[in-house]
C-alpha cells in the first residue's frame, strides 16, 4: 500500500501558502445585504421546517438534525457580532434608536436559541446511541459549536460584574444551559472512541458497528474534529450519568483541555495522513474494505487495501476545522500547510483556475465552472444523507479561516501565532474569498418564490450551455456511492451495486417536463436550506473578516 510522502513538512512557512486564486474585485461592499440574506434563509430554514412542540426537525433524520442544529449554532453567532444590522421588518431607519436595534436583533437570537434548547430535549439521544459511529460525532460537533456560541455572545455582550458578590452566574438566560449541551457532547464523545480499533489497517476509526469493517475518511475526520474540540472549547462536566461500569459507580468528571482529548486527535490525523486515503487530485476518497475480511471467520490481509474511489464534498470539509483546532493545540503550522493544500485542491476540482479565477465548464472533480458540485446533483438523485454535503463543507472552511489568536485563548494549553502566521494565513483565506462568493451567490439563485433552497447550486452553468458539452459525471472507477445509489449490505460483504436505484427519468432532465431541475428527487428540504444558511454564512464571516483591507 502506498504511503503519503511527509517529507515536506518541514518546508519553510512562507512558502506553504502560495497564492490559489487571483484577488481581482475582491472587495464585496461591506453592507448588511448578505447578513440580510442570511437572516432570511435561517428564518426560512426555522419557520418552514422547524417544529416547537417536538422540538425538532420533522423531515430530517438524526444526523442531519444534528448538522442543522450546528449550522443553526452559527447563523446565532453571525447575528451576535452584528447588533447594529437592521432588521428587514423593524422599521427603524439606520440614524434613529441604535439601543432598540439591537434590542431587536438579541430578541431574535433569543427566539433561535431557545429552538436549539427546544432541539436539545427533542433529540434522539438514545437512538443515536445505537447508530454508525459518524453519527455519534455529529452530535459532538453540533453541541459544542452551541457551547461555543453561548461563550461568545456572554463575552460580546453580557460581561461578568466584577467583584460582584451576588450576581453568581451570566446574566444572559441562554448560559444555564451549557453544562447539559457539553454533558451530550461527553457522552456521545465518549460512545464514539469505542470505534478507534487498532486491529486492522494500524488504527483508525470504523464507520458503523454493525457491518463489517469499513474505515473510511467522514468518520475519522469527524474523530480529529471532535477530540481536538473537545481539548479546547469542553468546559468540563461533573455529570455522571449515564456512564456505568457494571454497577452505578462515581466516575472522574472529564475535566477540560484535557490532554487526552488533545493525544486522539494528534493520533487519528497522523493515521489519516498516512492511510493513503486521497486520490490524484488530492480529494480524500470514501475510504477502505480488508481484503478477504469476514472470509471463514478470518480478518484477511487485515490492511486497508481495498479503496473506494468515490469522492464527495463533505469528505474535503470536516477535517479542516480539526485542522485549525490541531494548530492552536500544538503550535504546529504543518497543520495549516496541509489544510490550505486541500482547500486549493477543492477550489481546483470545481474547475477554477489558481492563477486567474478562470473558470471551466466541464466537470473536473466536484463541480464545474468554479461551483462546488457533488456527483449526485446533476443526476437529481441524492439521498437526504448528500443533501447537505455541501453546506458541510462551507461550514467548516469557515471554521478554518477563522483569523489566529495573536495572543494564547488558553495560556499554557493553546499557542498564539506569530504575526508572520497570522498574516500568511489570513492572506490565503482572503484569496479564497471570490470563489466563496461565487458559490454563495451561486446558492443563492436557486431560491424559489418561498426562498427555499435548491440542492444544484451549479444548475445556473447547465442554463447556458448547449446540450452536447453538457456532462453528467460517471463515477469514478473502483467508486461505490454508498450515500445513494449503491447498497449497504447487511452482512457486511461490500461491493453489490444496484444501479437500478437512479432513475433514468431524473437523468434526462433536458427533455423533461420539469418547470426546475431543483424540485427533482427529493426536491427542496431542510438538508438543502441547511446548507443555503452555512455557504450564504461563509460568504459574510469571510467579508466580516477581511472588511477593513484596502
Amino acid at each position: 500500500m502506498r504511503h503519503i510522502d511527509t517529507s515536506d513538512q518541514d518546508e519553510q512557512y512562507s512558502r506553504a501558502f502560495p497564492s490559489p486564486v487571483s484577488t481581482t474585485n475582491l472587495n464585496p461592499a461591506p453592507g448588511f445585504g448578505v447578513l440580510e440574506d442570511l437572516h432570511g434563509a435561517l428564518e426560512t430554514l426555522q419557520s418552514r421546517f422547524f417544529e416547537v412542540w417536538l422540538g425538532t426537525w420533522p423531515d430530517a433524520i438524526d444526523w442531519t438534525a444534528a448538522v442543522i442544529g450546528t449550522h443553526i449554532s452559527d447563523g446565532l453567532s453571525s447575528l451576535t457580532k452584528s447588533l447594529e444590522y437592521l432588521l428587514p421588518f423593524d422599521g427603524t431607519s439606520a440614524e434613529e434608536n441604535p439601543i432598540a436595534r439591537a434590542q431587536a436583533v438579541e430578541n431574535e437570537i433569543n427566539k433561535y436559541f431557545s429552538q436549539s434548547v427546544a432541539y436539545y430535549f427533542g433529540e434522539d439521544a438514545f437512538a443515536i446511541r445505537t447508530q454508525a459511529y459518524d453519527d455519534m460525532l455529529w452530535v459532538v460537533l453540533g453541541w459544542l459549536e452551541s457551547v461555543k456560541f453561548i461563550n461568545f455572545h456572554v463575552n460580546k455582550h453580557y460581561p461578568r460584574i466584577l467583584h460582584s458578590t451576588t450576581l453568581k452566574q451570566s446574566p444572559w438566560y441562554g448560559h444555564q444551559f451549557q453544562p447539559s449541551f457539553a454533558h451530550r457532547a461527553r457522552v456521545f464523545y465518549e460512545l464514539a472512541s469505542k470505534g478507534w480499533d487498532t486491529t486492522l489497517c494500524g488504527g483508525g476509526m470504523v464507520w458503523n458497528p454493525n457491518l463489517g469493517p469499513y474505515k473510511n475518511a467522514i468518520t475519522n475526520e469527524l474523530f480529529i474534529a471532535a477530540a481536538i474540540g473537545m481539548y479546547l472549547y469542553f468546559p468540563g462536566d461533573p455529570n455522571d450519568s449515564p456512564f456505568l461500569d457494571g454497577v452505578r459507580t462515581r466516575s472522574i468528571p472529564r475535566k477540560r483541555h484535557d490532554d487526552r482529548f488533545l493525544a486522539a486527535a494528534i493520533n487519528a490525523y497522523g493515521w489519516l495522513r498516512n492511510a493513503n486515503m486521497t486520490n490524484t487530485q488530492g480529494l480524500y476518497v470514501d475510504g477502505f474494505h480488508i481484503k478477504g475480511w469476514g472470509k471463514n471467520g478470518s480478518i484477511g490481509t487485515g490492511e486497508c487495501d481495498v479503496r473506494n474511489e468515490m469522492v464527495y464534498t463533505y469528505n474535503q470539509g470536516v477535517i479542516l476545522s480539526g485542522l485549525r483546532g490541531l494548530w492552536e493545540g500544538t503550535g504546529n503550522t504543518s497543520y495549516l500547510t496541509d489544510g490550505h493544500r486541500l482547500v486549493r485542491n477543492v477550489i481546483a476540482a470545481t474547475g477554477w483556475s489558481a492563477t486567474n479565477g478562470k473558470r471551466t465548464r466541464s466537470w473536473s472533480g466536484l463541480g464545474r465552472d468554479g461551483v462546488l458540485e457533488d456527483y449526485c446533483d446533476s443526476r437529481g438523485d441524492c439521498s437526504q444523507d448528500s443533501q447537505g454535503f455541501k453546506g458541510i463543507f462551507f461550514h467548516h472552511l469557515t471554521l478554518f479561516c477563522e483569523p489566529l489568536p495573536s495572543e494564547a485563548t488558553m495560556p499554557g494549553r493553546t499557542y498564539p501565532a506569530t504575526p508572520e502566521e497570522r498574516f500568511l494565513h489570513a492572506q490565503s483565506c482572503r484569496e479564497y474569498v471570490p470563489w466563496v462568493a461565487h458559490n454563495a451567490n451561486a446558492a443563492l439563485k436557486t431560491r424559489n418564490d418561498d426562498g427555499l433552497f435548491g440542492m444544484w447550486w451549479g444548475y445556473h452553468t447547465v442554463e447556458t450551455t448547449s446540450d452536447s458539452s453538457f456532462e453528467i459525471p460517471s463515477l469514478p472507477n473502483y467508486a461505490e456511492d454508498y450515500r445513494n445509489t449503491a447498497k449497504v449490505p447487511l452482512d457486511g460483504f461490500y461491493g453489490e451495486h444496484d444501479s437500478s436505484i437512479r432513475k433514468k427519468e431524473d437523468h434526462d432532465w433536458a427533455n423533461a417536463n420539469i418547470q426546475d431541475v431543483n424540485d427533482r428527487g427529493r426536491g427542496r428540504t431542510v438538508e438543502t436550506q441547511g446548507s443555503g444558511v452555512a455557504v450564504v454564512r461563509a460568504l459574510w464571516e469571510f467579508i466580516h473578516m477581511f472588511r477593513h483591507d484596502n
